[in-house]
């Protein structure tokens, strides 16, 4: 399977906002039928809450068109947004607006998932950013998925913007995590051991009543249950293009690197769920700014030397995969801090929750005119 078949797929979730009052506004979404019209095709969708709007690009060859479609996705729903009287955000959490207040939208799908979940899921008022990797089989798919979850906790570190949570700043660098984690199946997922094991979980799940069909798995890594595609949905949604273009170069290198050394009978090593939740809870608590532990060397290592070193790993990858520029762009993300850093600075400077959210709707459209 060559490099240009590890094709990327990208989705991101936007929060829609009163620019008078800066809180999250429900959009009724008219958002979804005006971009419908203007990009003729379902890369924007409703959502369970009424004042979140998911875009999503086609399937990409490469970071380099992963980029050009979602600066146009950002551009064009701010657009749509703005004739709405509404403006868009790129944050995991909204830094102040109640969850108790806000509309869920009036459809069969959620409204059986808040019945079955509650206040779980009425609550569960966050935004994530999921990538898509392709695959050449759901078997190779289980394999990549199973290495790939030792991964997880270093590229979320990267990804974290998500500190305040109903106008608290909650210690976390995100607390989008803490709010999903009432969800079931969340978190790491198990090991498989092939797909036809991951599949008969699947069949005795639905048979058992407990779910009525795969995607009600949200695991933060799932083997797609329709693409041929694992799907890494661990991440906050960064507040910049650049920062989730690097991300998604990071879990394609990633996938591409796990593929060759599985073509050489080289297996990576699978660590218990267990453990990598442990490096988890340390990604969301402190970012990139904490330790993660290296469980071969079972010690702990500041996160940033951790990165430093995926990064190397993947190296010898990036070039075939034509990324290098936009994975570069994880070494100013390691330099200039992550968007729950930039969040908790310009918040710390005039305790005002209203410059930032300006500051958030301002930094979702930077990079966007390409």
């Amino acid at each position: 399977m060559h490099a240009s078949k590890f094709t990327l797929g990208i989705e991101e979730e936007y929060m829609v906002i009163d620019p008078i009052t800066r809180e999250l506004k429900s959009h009724e979404q008219k958002i979804v039928e005006a971009a419908g019209k203007l990009l003729s095709d379902d890369s924007v969708k409703a959502e369970m809450h009424q004042a979140v709007v998911e875009v999503g690009t086609g399937i990409c060859e490469n970071t380099t068109q992963a980029r050009q479609e979602l600066a146009g996705l950002r551009k064009n729903i701010n657009m749509v947004a703005g004739d709405l009287g509404l403006q868009i955000g790129a944050s995991g959490t909204h830094p102040f607006s109640m969850w108790q207040t806000q509309l869920i939208t009036d459809h069969p799908r959620y409204r059986e998932i808040v019945h079955e979940l509650q206040d779980a899921a009425r609550s569960n008022l966050i935004f994530g950013l999921h990538v898509h990797v392709g695959m050449e089989n759901k078997q190779m798919a289980i394999h990549i998925a199973n290495s790939m979850r030792y991964f997880l906790p270093h590229v979320y570190a990267l990804s974290t913007n998500s500190p305040f949570w109903e106008g608290r700043d909650t210690g976390f660098k995100s607390f989008r995590t803490k709010v999903f984690d009432k969800f079931p199946r969340t978190g790491i997922p198990d090991y498989f051991e092939s797909f036809e094991a991951y599949d008969n979980y699947i069949k005795l799940l639905i048979k058992t009543g407990c779910i009525d069909n795969a995607k009600k798995i949200w695991w933060d890594l799932r083997v797609h249950p329709f693409f041929d595609t694992v799907e890494f949905r661990i991440c906050d949604i960064p507040m910049l293009l650049d920062e989730t273009i690097a991300i998604a170069a990071i879990f394609q290198a990633l996938c591409y690197k796990l593929y060759l050394l599985r073509l050489k009978n080289i297996q990576f090593i699978d660590y218990n769920r267990a453990l990598i939740a442990e490096n988890k809870y340390r990604a969301s608590r402190y970012g990139i700014e904490g330790k993660l532990i290296d469980f071969g060397k079972e010690k702990e290592v500041e996160t940033k030397y951790l990165i430093e070193e995926l990064l190397d790993f993947v190296d010898d990858v990036v070039d075939e995969l034509g990324s290098r520029k936009d994975i570069s762009y994880v070494y100013e993300m390691l330099k200039n801090g992550t968007g729950a850093d930039r969040q908790l600075e310009v918040y710390n400077k005039n305790k005002d929750m209203n410059e930032l959210v300006d500051f958030i709707t301002h930094s979702t459209l930077i990079g966007t005119d390409i």
